[in-house]
C-alpha cells in the first residue's frame, strides 16, 4: 500500500516548480511537497538550519542543476558527503540533456537523471512516473531524523 512521500523540490524556476507540484498532486497518493529555490537553501533545509529547524526529512529530492548561489551538482556532492543525508534518493530533474551533465550527475551518485520534457503532458507523465516509482515500487530507506 502506497503512502504519501515527503518530496523536496529544489528548483529556482517558479513555473517548473508549479508544474511539478501539480503533476505530483495527480499521483495516486499525492506527496507532501516542500520547495526551496537554490542549493544553499536546500542544504539549510536538509540540515535543519536557519528557518528550517522544523523541516521534515524528505523521502525524495527532485533537484534542478542550474540554480543561483549553489547549483545542483554542488548540492548533490554535499548530500552524498553527508552521512545523515546520503541515503535519500536524489533525482536530477532538469532541462539539460547534455551528456556531460548526465555523466556528472551519475558520477555524483544521483539516483536518476530525468530531462524535463518540453510538452506539458509528457512533463506531467514523467513527474508522476518518478512519484509512482518511489512511492509504489521502490523500497526507501528509513532515514533517522
Amino acid at each position: 500500500m502506497a503512502r504519501a512521500l515527503d518530496v523536496l523540490i529544489v528548483d529556482d524556476d517558479d513555473a517548473d516548480a508549479l508544474m511539478i507540484e501539480e503533476a505530483l498532486e495527480g499521483a495516486g497518493v499525492p506527496p507532501v511537497v516542500h520547495r526551496v529555490v537554490d542549493g544553499s537553501q536546500a542544504l539549510e533545509y536538509l540540515r535543519r538550519e536557519g528557518e528550517y529547524t522544523d523541516a521534515v526529512r524528505p523521502d525524495l529530492i527532485l533537484l534542478d542543476l542550474n540554480m543561483p548561489r549553489m547549483g545542483g551538482r554542488e548540492v548533490l556532492a554535499e548530500i552524498r558527503r553527508d552521512d545523515t543525508l546520503t541515503a535519500i534518493p536524489v533525482v536530477v530533474l532538469t532541462t539539460s540533456d547534455a551528456v556531460p551533465d548526465i555523466v556528472a550527475s551519475y558520477a555524483g551518485h544521483a539516483s536518476a537523471f530525468v530531462t524535463k520534457p518540453m510538452e506539458l503532458d509528457a512533463f506531467e507523465t514523467a513527474v508522476r512516473n518518478i512519484s509512482r516509482f518511489y512511492g509504489d515500487v521502490a523500497t526507501l530507506p528509513v532515514v533517522p531524523g
